[in-house]
């Protein structure tokens, strides 16, 4: 069965050539960047996992120690191209302050609750070289639209209803460009720009670059580094996990990470699954007599009919084929009674000849 199952580049990305929706789910976890590639209409999506990070007390103010839970709900809506999404962040953090003495306590609350949509501007199509049969040589050449990436553009909004320790004077926007490479059938590149909480005093620029190379049809791994800047200190973060596919629309992941911000690092964990329900109905085109298309309203006109019709035409066949029966001894009673009537003739020419 796992062999009909097409392969997911799955983690930061998906395993996608020429649409949108997969046979198989498409997880951005348990990377932090993000696909350009929606997850395609009629499916209803949430990725969700725990984590845990710790760091030294090095500052007057630190948050040491940190565990909660992220989750990810993503849909498509109007088109396939277009996905809207909603990232939550609930955590409990250990606070400490150094000065003279050291003094801790803790706080549990929302860290996170931003709501987006990303639209995919360009796909970039490639050559299929498994048809190719004359040129072993042509059939194993690198393609070089390759090189080209899908692209696709965010806009989010990070709200203000989280704990005061994360507030911000407001709400504040953040806007970033999504490109994916597929290098080859089981090696992609994600790379991600992103302008975070605009108009704020914490308006930070980052970049997140993800490889993502399968190792058979259920496992999956990836080495991503992140970097931030803004006015108060520049992150450099480099992560590194594992993803498994249980099933078509069930995904178990794991993840690491060292993070080094100048004047300390931390470590971070994480384990989770994604899940997906599935609704999406296939869209295709249907050409009329003259090779016109056959607008979207006319297949759906074209299945109500074919609903009554189907149970229609299977109450004529009933009955046709009941007439078919009729018909059959109709054709041989006359039949018979022309025999009869040749005998009795037969016997009255005989009767006079005695």
């Amino acid at each position: 069965m796992s062999k009909k199952i097409l392969l997911l580049f799955f983690l930061c990305s998906s395993y996608l050539l020429n649409a949108q929706y997969t046979n198989v789910i498409n997880s951005n976890r348990p990377s932090f960047s993000e696909s350009p590639y929606s997850v395609g209409l009629g499916v209803y999506q949430l990725e969700t996992g725990f984590f845990f990070n710790s760091s030294k007390i090095t500052r007057t103010f630190t948050i040491p120690r940190s565990f909660g839970s992220n989750l990810v709900f993503r849909t498509s809506f109007f088109k396939e191209k277009l996905e809207f999404n909603t990232n939550l962040t609930f955590q409990k953090d250990k606070v400490a302050f150094k000065n003279v003495f050291n003094s801790y306590y803790f706080t549990t609350g929302l860290s996170k609750f931003s709501i987006g949509a990303k639209y995919l501007v360009y796909e970039q199509e490639y050559e299929d070289k498994s048809k190719e049969v004359r040129s072993w040589k042509r059939r194993h050449a690198f393609d070089w639209k390759r090189v080209i990436p899908s692209v696709a553009v965010y806009l989010g909004i990070n709200t203000n209803f989280v704990g005061d320790i994360y507030k911000l004077e407001g709400m504040t926007q953040k806007v970033g460009v999504l490109l994916q490479n597929n290098l080859s059938n089981k090696f992609n590149v994600v790379t991600n720009i992103f302008y975070d909480n605009i108009g704020s005093d914490y308006s930070e620029l980052s970049y997140i670059l993800t490889g993502t190379y399968s190792l058979n049809d259920r496992w999956s791994t990836f080495l991503e580094h992140k970097g931030s800047y803004n006015k108060y200190q520049i992150n450099n973060d480099f992560g590194i996990g594992v993803a498994y596919l249980s099933s078509r629309h069930f995904q178990i992941d794991a993840s690491t990470r060292h993070n080094f911000n100048g004047k300390t690092s931390e470590q971070y964990t994480a384990i989770g699954f994604s899940f997906r329900l599935d609704r999406h109905v296939n869209t295709f085109k249907e050409l009329g007599k003259n090779g016109n298309n056959v607008k979207h309203r006319d297949l759906i006109i074209h299945k109500k009919k074919k609903f009554f019709g189907g149970f229609l035409e299977k109450a004529i066949n009933f009955f046709t084929f009941k007439k078919k029966k009729e018909g059959k001894f109709s054709r041989k009673r006359p039949t018979r009674k022309r025999r009869k009537a040749t005998i009795k003739k037969a016997s009255k020419k005989n009767g006079k000849k005695k």
